[in-house]
């Protein structure tokens, strides 16, 4: 049998280990990517390390995140991230360049590279047939420091792609159906390769949407071949001298099959308040709406826009409707400006927001208290938006616009037009001047640390012995944004662990920072299945542990919150028998003894609840992540390493 993509990617970047599924490797990182709502805490991370450069081919750190100037906090952070780029030479994108991930794919992007970002989203790099994967922001310091990043062998999904999208359907509704098929936890531990006679009717663009978007799918990452299409997007970029031809062999074996007939595809929505919760949009037609909001890291391309564009044109939006503008970039921005397809949105009454993350991320554009808002954003977990119960559906630009135009969810089927044409152009401008460079020659650079920056709180090595209450019992799927939420009021606190600890489970229970501090030493928390998913912020790992939580219990966990816990000294747990989540209530105790005996020698642990009974749990850690879960998380573990610079 031939091999696929996948695998030849890891096997060519393959340190340790051996590629079967479940199995532990460490791959050698190429590239590294950061933004600045995880940024700050990567870089205290690596200057913890003492190094004075970092070690990969290219590092870059982007500022669209923290844009939002209400007092000094994220200003701070973008001249300490800028200060930490220059001494220890990495890229620099500043606030208004754009979103982190179209901008690596348009400047930095290279067909057969490994790229780790402390972005959960940083998966879209696959369009471009690269190894692409978020991941904790420890894990990319220590990737820049040189080191190799560990991860349980994936099974490869091979996806069959045929057929061309019918008009008015785009990449948008590909993925939302492949959500529609696998939920948020069907793609755990899994690569999704994309193989067929079909992606040729998808452009680079299109691909770099469902790449996105596999994360919501929990999936590792997701991988195109690098195929003509490909080239035409390098060539695009002034950059065809990077392109590598890269694909499957004919007769290549995957783990499991699955195929995408483009052409039975309709336009497909995800309502409240789930990337997973998918119908037919003409399942939900007809319901008013207060909000569409267009672009954004999951519909980052120019096409993204002008079909928008062309579809308003010489029509006006109902007032009581906001039309919400995000440009991914200013290379996007400069297009739609240059074309006239910029004044034809805001002809139509369109508010243009700056170029970034903004309301994605929460950092603005909440939506009006009980109203529908519909957007192109990758993720629609509750509160997100900035508006407690808010109603966040998720659907492509053609969904999102037809529904402006008419008030109301709307089949963009039903629209009075033809479907716009868009032909990509043949060149748009290089973003690369318009980031800092590093330097080739090393200069002596202080770190620019304002008073909101704190350093990194430091945690002891696991007990031998642990007690303590259950201090939350959470439900299924917990996401970060309920762990840790963003929005223009926390966001900013990312480089302060005790001021952003506040925040802590506040989504689920408002109540619990009172609780753990009160209570002040050791505790747990226990949840089902899909525990952590989405977001890649370690901050939903650091600032329960910063609280006392020394093991998290769950059904299931999502890939990189799990390794999270781990890097910060959490005891990841998963209950051996699931019903006995629901024999176990908050503020009930548990007890430990030799814990790190029992995770050492075996991968069942027993506990003791305060009634007395045995309970029996599992972990499926490897031998390291043990160790490092042991000596406190992995800042302690690496620290003895003394890593040569």
């Amino acid at each position: 049998m031939g091999k696929n993509l996948a695998h030849k990617l890891i096997e060519q970047h393959l340190v340790s280990g051996v590629m079967q599924p479940g199995k532990e490797v460490t791959l050698k990182i190429d590239q590294t990517l950061a933004q600045d709502a995880t940024g700050t805490m990567v870089m205290l991370e690596f200057e913890a390390l003492g190094l004075p450069k970092v070690k990969t081919e290219l590092s870059a750190q982007y500022v669209d995140h923290n844009l939002i100037q209400a007092d000094f906090k994220n200003a701070d952070d973008h001249l300490f991230l800028r200060s930490a780029c220059r001494k220890w030479g990495l890229w620099f994108s500043r606030p208004g360049n754009g979103i982190s991930h179209a901008v690596h794919m348009a400047c930095f992007g290279i067909p057969g590279k490994t790229l780790l970002g402390s972005d959960s989203h940083t998966c879209a790099g696959g369009s471009l047939g690269m190894l692409a994967m978020g991941a904790g922001g420890l894990q990319v310091a220590l990737a820049m420091a040189g080191l190799p990043f560990s991860l349980t062998m994936p099974q490869i999904i091979g996806v069959e792609v045929t057929g061309k999208l019918s008009p008015w359907v785009s990449a948008k509704d590909v993925i939302l159906e492949m959500l529609r098929r696998y939920d948020v936890k069907g793609g755990v531990n899994k690569i999704f390769e994309y193989y067929g006679a079909g992606l040729a009717n998808l452009s680079a663009m299109d691909r770099h949407v469902i790449a996105n978007m596999g994360q919501e799918m929990g999936a590792t990452a997701s991988v195109f071949p690098a195929d003509e299409t490909v080239r035409e997007f390098l060539r695009q970029q002034g950059r065809e001298q990077d392109f590598v031809a890269l694909h499957a062999d004919a007769n290549a074996h995957y783990d499991a099959l699955d195929n995408l007939d483009l052409s039975k595809i309709e336009p497909m929505i995800a309502c409240p308040s789930s990337p997973g919760n998918v119908v037919k949009v003409r399942e939900v037609e007809g319901r008013p709406i207060y909000q569409c909001y267009i672009g954004s890291s999951a519909n980052p391309g120019l096409r993204d826009f002008v079909i928008p564009a062309k579809m308003v044109e010489g029509r006006e939006v109902p007032e009581e409707i906001s039309l919400d503008i995000n440009p991914s970039s200013r290379q996007v921005l400069e297009a739609l400006s240059s074309s006239g397809d910029l004044n034809r949105l805001l002809e139509a009454g369109a508010r243009l927001h700056q170029t970034g993350c903004n309301g994605c991320i929460g950092m603005g554009q909440a939506p009006a208290s009980g109203r529908i808002s519909l957007r192109t954003v990758p993720r629609n977990f509750p509160g997100r938006s900035g508006t407690k119960e808010d109603q966040v559906y998720l659907c492509s630009p053609e969904t999102a616009t037809a529904s402006a135009i008419y008030g109301k969810i709307t089949d963009p089927r039903a629209m009075d037009m033809d479907y716009p044409a868009f032909r990509e152009p043949e060149s748009l401008r290089d973003m690369r001047p318009l980031l800092l460079a590093p330097q080739e020659i090393p200069v002596a650079v202080e770190l620019e640390k304002g008073p909101n920056i704190q350093p990194l709180p430091e945690f002891e090595a696991l007990p031998e012995k642990l007690s303590g209450p259950i201090l939350l019992k959470a439900g299924d799927n917990v996401s970060t944004d309920e762990i840790l939420p963003a929005g223009t009021d926390i966001l900013p606190l990312r480089s302060n662990i005790p001021a952003i600890s506040h925040y802590t489970y506040s989504r689920i229970d408002e109540t619990f920072y009172q609780r753990a501090t009160q209570h002040g030493g050791d505790s747990f928390v226990i949840g089902g299945e899909n525990f952590g998913q989405g977001s890649s912020r370690e901050h939903a790992a650091i600032a329960p542990r910063y609280l006392g939580v020394r093991a998290v219990i769950a059904v299931s966990m999502a890939r990189i919150h799990r390794r999270n816990l781990i890097n910060f000294g959490v005891v990841p747990l998963l209950f051996k028998n699931a019903d006995d989540l629901g024999q176990l209530n908050q503020d009930d105790t548990l007890s430990f003894s030799d814990l790190p005996s029992q995770l050492q020698n075996g991968h069942v642990v027993t506990a003791i609840t305060g009634a007395g009974k045995s309970l029996e749990l599992t972990h499926n850690m490897s031998d390291d992540e043990v160790a490092t879960v042991v000596a406190g998380g992995l800042i302690n573990y690496v620290r003895d390493n003394h890593l040569q610079s």
